[in-house]
């Protein structure tokens, strides 16, 4: 087989990430590929040591740029770094992410082969404490975050969306590159208009990133109120593409709100009858309960135990960041 070789850059938003950022970076420079490499860091006004490392990294590894991104935003992140890149593949990769071996020549052999426009494979969550294990695990499972293939695996071929990705250039620029407006999930809104314009994104399973789930419970429910948030306004943007998968969260966090305010307002009352409707959120609760029995296999005990609020946090989470939807200011 003839070594994959066409040039590559590799773009990458970096805000306050001195715990990865430097071996994220020496995971990809450590990628045996052929070709040409250049790792572009777009670098917003961290509050840690990021710059700092960022600028040392640069200085050490001639093919590793540093560009400023004042707004710190994901969006305007990537489409910074790849305004300073020069390479006509793409390839996406998060600064507390980490590639396997070979994943650089593994998806530009699939954009020479497939001729899709973007080509990706799945998040494989490794926590570093008992709650992130519970994360990894939860994320992994259809229950915990539903049913996309690059979180729960799938069989190669065309597919919805990707994890991080491998683009060509030419229809990044045909496509005016991320949407800036979405601050979350500007990667299933790039890869919805890729699809829209006719090009093809391609999931394979065997190719695997390393993320770094969130470390305590604050962080994960901040992280998923903001996805629910602009999962909103994916929809309002692109109606077509509303779900059950997406609507499930918000309805069972909505009938969880109004049954356990009935419930109160009967106790409060004295009207027995709306006792009934503590069944919505004793019944979820139960059914969390049941269902991470058997998801929590092979975890420790502290985790298993950590698992059930894990999901209820996440579904609940991005239900009401649904709901409730970003400020009228940032709506478009």
């Amino acid at each position: 087989m003839l070594p994959t070789t066409t040039p590559v850059s590799v773009v990458m938003p970096v805000l306050n990430e001195e715990r990865y950022l430097a071996d994220s970076v020496d995971r990809v420079l450590a990628q045996e590929y052929d070709g040409e490499l250049e790792i572009v860091l777009a670098v917003g006004p961290s509050h840690d040591r990021t710059e700092e490392i960022a600028e040392k990294l640069a200085a050490a590894e001639p093919r590793v740029i540093v560009v400023p991104n004042p707004p710190g935003t994901t969006p305007h992140a990537l489409n910074a770094a790849l305004a300073a890149s020069s390479h006509p593949y793409v390839v996406r990769v998060d600064a507390h992410g980490f590639l396997p071996d070979g994943y650089l020549r593994e998806v530009v052999r699939l954009l020479d082969t497939t001729g899709a426009a973007n080509v990706g494979g799945m998040m494989r969550g490794e926590g570093e404490n008992a709650f992130g294990h519970a994360v990894a695990r939860a994320m992994s499972s259809p229950l915990g975050i539903g049913g996309s293939k690059f979180h729960v695996g799938g069989e190669p071929g065309p597919a919805r969306t990707v994890y991080l990705g491998a683009f060509r250039r030419e229809v990044l620029e045909k496509l005016g590159g991320f949407d800036e407006h979405f601050l979350r999930a500007q990667d299933w809104e790039l890869n919805y208009r890729i699809r829209q314009a006719g090009e093809t994104v391609w999931f394979t399973p065997h190719l695997s990133v390393m993320y770094r789930p969130r470390r305590n419970l604050r962080a994960l429910a901040r992280q998923f109120r903001g996805s629910g948030q602009w999962r909103r306004q994916i929809v309002a943007a692109y109606p077509e593409t509303a779900s059950f998968r997406y609507l499930a969260a918000p309805i069972a966090t909505a009938g969880i709100a109004v049954g356990t305010l009935l419930g109160v307002l009967g106790m409060v009352l004295g009207w027995p009858w709306l006792y009934a409707g503590f069944l919505a959120p004793v019944g979820y609760a139960l059914g969390v309960l049941a269902a991470s029995v058997p998801m929590g296999r092979g975890l420790s005990p502290k985790s298993r135990l950590l698992l059930p609020v894990v999901i209820a946090t996440m579904h609940l989470s991005w239900g009401w960041g649904f709901l409730r939807s970003i400020p009228r200011s940032r709506r478009r």
